[in-house]
């Protein structure tokens, strides 16, 4: 359903079974994917294309320009997945000429009042908080939970299947399957149940605990817990992933537990 006070361009794509709001504004060469929801007073700009089966509620504006003093007026996109759920107030920017779009996976839910900045990339299956605010160029991985009102640094990597507490200021990488927490932010623990609901086995889990004892637990070095990793654990697919996430952390990690107790 199309309600008739809602403005949608001559240039807008709309998809099948899609319903656009009173007041819902979408502009350009948008394109709404079949089975969406646009709520009232939503608004969403050109070189935006919303995946199917999505639900944006009102006050989201998405695919504005970048709050960039580089971005020039280039084209540039917005890409969002299907099944993705935007709630009220939420803003996602597009990208600028560094990577050229911002983009949201499928199965992801951004709650009340998120930032997205220009250039980001939220992978498949996350769940970001209310007030979360993501600064430009931040890589989340799949499946990655972050609590309300933290702030998240420009550039910073999150690894899949990370949880981040709450009111967090993520400054370095957060490494997959952990729990983030305290500040300085900080290692404590491996995130146990949110791998136990996706299948993940108690074996791999328990491999997975055993590698970050030596990386953040031992108060080791991470080249030296990395160089000890590789030679005496066996291996995995989940210590492929970590090393591999280690070892393209321009930003270095965040803090170990035993670092912060050293620190205290």
């Amino acid at each position: 359903m199309i309600y008739p006070n809602a403005f949608i361009g001559p240039e807008v794509k709309v998809g099948k079974d899609v319903t656009v709001e009173p007041n819902a504004s979408i502009f350009g060469d948008a394109v709404i994917g079949d089975g969406s929801y646009i709520s009232a007073n939503a608004v969403i700009y050109g070189g935006t294309t919303v995946g199917k089966s999505c639900k944006i509620f009102p006050g989201a504006v998405i695919g504005a320009d970048p709050q960039d003093l580089k971005y020039k007026g280039e084209k540039t996109f917005v890409e969002i997945g299907d099944n993705v759920n935007i709630r009220e107030c939420v803003t996602i920017n597009k990208g600028t000429q560094a990577y050229g779009k911002t983009v949201v996976g499928d199965n992801t839910l951004l709650m009340a009042y998120v930032h997205v900045a220009h250039d980001c990339h939220i992978h498949k299956n996350c769940i970001i908080s209310n007030a979360v605010n993501i600064a430009g160029h931040v890589v989340i991985g799949s499946h990655v939970s972050i609590g309300g009102m933290s702030a998240i640094q420009q550039f910073v990597n999150i690894g899949d299947h990370a949880y981040i507490s709450g009111g967090s200021l993520v400054r370095k990488n957060v490494p997959p399957f952990v729990k983030a927490a305290r500040e300085p932010l900080s290692y404590v623990g491996v995130n146990r149940i949110g791998l136990e609901r996706r299948g993940f086995t108690i074996e791999t889990i328990n491999r997975i605990q055993d590698i970050y004892r030596y990386l953040f637990v031992k108060g080791w070095s991470i080249s030296r817990a990395t160089e000890f990793i590789k030679s005496e654990l066996d291996d995995s697919n989940e210590k492929n992933i970590i090393l591999d996430f280690i070892d393209k952390s321009e930003r270095g990690l965040m803090r170990g537990f035993q670092s912060l107790i050293s620190a205290d």
